[in-house]
């Protein structure tokens, strides 16, 4: 059985490699530790392996987590399908929110952020398979959703993160994170003044080294790290 540490120095090196044979700095990427399903115990195993990051996708299993780990421990990220009457937990636990999709959801969170005297960082989720079964805005509303967005006094939109479809060969994935990229261009064309899209949430356990080298800033590796959730 290879323990947690072993894991997390072997996706480290993986990562670090294929930054450097794509020209990138491997400091830009950040390592997000799914964590969901997965005891206080493993994530502290983790937090001693030097794991900084860990995603969750369950507001009150992450509540409880959370609470018994300590907030300032590590960055906190909900990675999950979030609904608009969890946002003032999300936004009391969570450094980073990546699923935002519709400018209801991301209203309440500028409304539960304000409460709170905090500039919510998030990410907008693009549905970028056009899959009925997941999440996100489609591509063609992606801006439309950013511009409606960006006015809001207690949000900062960081970027994008989306899950592409899911391939035995991770290379197929390719065009995908290739596509995000290309609406994140578009973006930063409009010059936004609270839109910085510096980061690209893309790539989890079997395609991460592919969005590693189409740019990917936070990969969100899990069953890589933890082993298979119960």
């Amino acid at each position: 059985m290879q323990s947690i540490k072993d894991n997390l120095d072997k996706i480290n090196k993986q990562i670090f490699d294929t930054a450097m044979s794509s020209n990138r700095s491997p400091e830009d990427i950040r390592l997000i530790a799914v964590s969901k399903r997965k005891s206080v115990e493993a994530v502290m195993e983790a937090i001693k392996a030097g794991a900084k990051h860990f995603g969750e996708n369950y507001i009150q299993e992450a509540i409880d987590k959370i609470d018994a780990i300590g907030k300032d421990t590590a960055f906190w990220h909900f990675i999950g399908h979030l609904q608009s009457n969890k946002a003032k937990f999300a936004v009391k636990y969570f450094d980073y929110i990546h699923t935002v999709d519709t400018i209801k959801l991301a209203r309440e969170i500028d409304k539960q952020a304000g409460k709170i005297n905090k500039i919510q960082d998030i990410l907008v989720q693009v549905n970028i398979g056009e899959e009925d079964t997941k999440s996100g805005i489609k591509i063609d509303d992606t801006i439309k959703l950013i511009t409606q967005i960006q006015p809001y006094k207690n949000i900062a939109v960081k970027g994008l993160m989306c899950m592409p479809p899911y391939f035995l060969d991770p290379d197929q994935a390719r065009m995908y994170f290739q596509q995000l990229v290309r609406i994140k261009d578009k973006i930063l064309d409009k010059k936004y003044e609270t839109v910085s899209m510096e980061h690209l949430s893309m790539g989890m356990s079997n395609d991460f080294k592919v969005a590693i080298e189409e740019g990917s800033t936070m990969v969100r590796v899990g069953t890589s790290i933890f082993g298979r959730r119960d």
